[in-house]
């Protein structure tokens, strides 16, 4: 999407509205000083198909990037909370995706675009796969990481995290190096395009009310040793999680959860 003459004069013409929304989210900006501080089976050697040797080797990989995850109880799954965070698909699938992402950061745009279509395509639209997006702005670098990240919220209040997640990410370039003032009147402008109602979303936007929401996701992630964006955790509780650190690609991610699935 890209803005015409008409709309850079909208925008224009909004620039006191853009004023009275970055007095509002204020606080929410403020608080970024607060948040950058910032499975081997039992084999017969003399029968064992290819087949069968692929599945034991995924599994072994799986117990291995397990266990390398810290954890007080070895003896113990690694859990690692969902929150209450917005989740893309069916909320029973039987393994999550996990995601800690920033909206700012060009790598976890990389994911949208090249990795995600497939989850979506071959796990997530099948029901087997969910992805729970927990918010991680590093504000130190990303400036309109938080407002972003509010954004995504207030839309989630609407039932339309995935379509403001698709907006911000697709159009990352058009919003991220500008000032935030301009960045939240492109906001409310995605707002409108997703039909969002735009009274509620704008007071939403303003309000601050999601800052502990994201400070609570920017702490479990430090507490899970997340260093950058984006970081994924794979599994669920009962079998534990496997962690993939940034872009990886759609192979990266299809390996763990095969195994996971057939485990």
């Amino acid at each position: 999407m890209s803005f015409d003459d008409d709309s850079k004069i909208q925008l224009t013409q909004n620039k006191s509205k853009s004023m009275g929304l970055i007095i509002g989210l204020v606080i929410a900006v403020g608080a970024a000083a607060f948040f950058a501080g910032m499975y081997a089976s039992n084999m017969n050697s003399n029968q064992i198909s290819q087949e069968d040797l692929d599945d034991a080797i995924a599994k072994l990989e799986l117990k291995i990037l397990q266990n390398r995850l810290p954890t007080n109880q070895p003896s113990e799954p690694v859990k690692i909370s969902a929150d209450d965070d917005p989740i893309i698909g069916n909320p029973n699938a039987p393994i999550a995706i996990i995601e800690f992402s920033d909206f700012q950061c060009p790598f976890c745009a990389r994911f949208h675009v090249q990795t995600l279509p497939l989850l979506l395509e071959e796990y997530i639209e099948q029901g087997k796969v969910k992805l729970v997006f927990r918010d991680f702005p590093i504000q130190s670098i990303h400036p309109n990481a938080l407002p972003a990240a509010v954004a995504a919220e207030c839309a989630n209040e609407q039932g339309q995290f995935k379509a403001m997640h698709d907006m911000l990410f697709d159009n990352q370039n058009q919003w991220s190096k500008q000032e935030t003032d301009v960045a939240l009147s492109i906001f409310t402008q995605y707002a409108t395009e997703i039909q969002l109602d735009q009274n509620t979303f704008d007071s939403c936007l303003t309000s601050g009310k999601y800052i502990e929401e994201i400070r609570n996701d920017l702490e479990d992630g430090r507490s899970y040793d997340v260093t950058g964006t984006p970081g994924f955790f794979i599994g669920n509780d009962d079998i534990g999680y496997v962690e993939l650190k940034g872009a990886q690609p759609f192979e990266s991610f299809k390996k763990v959860i095969d195994a996971q699935l057939e485990a």
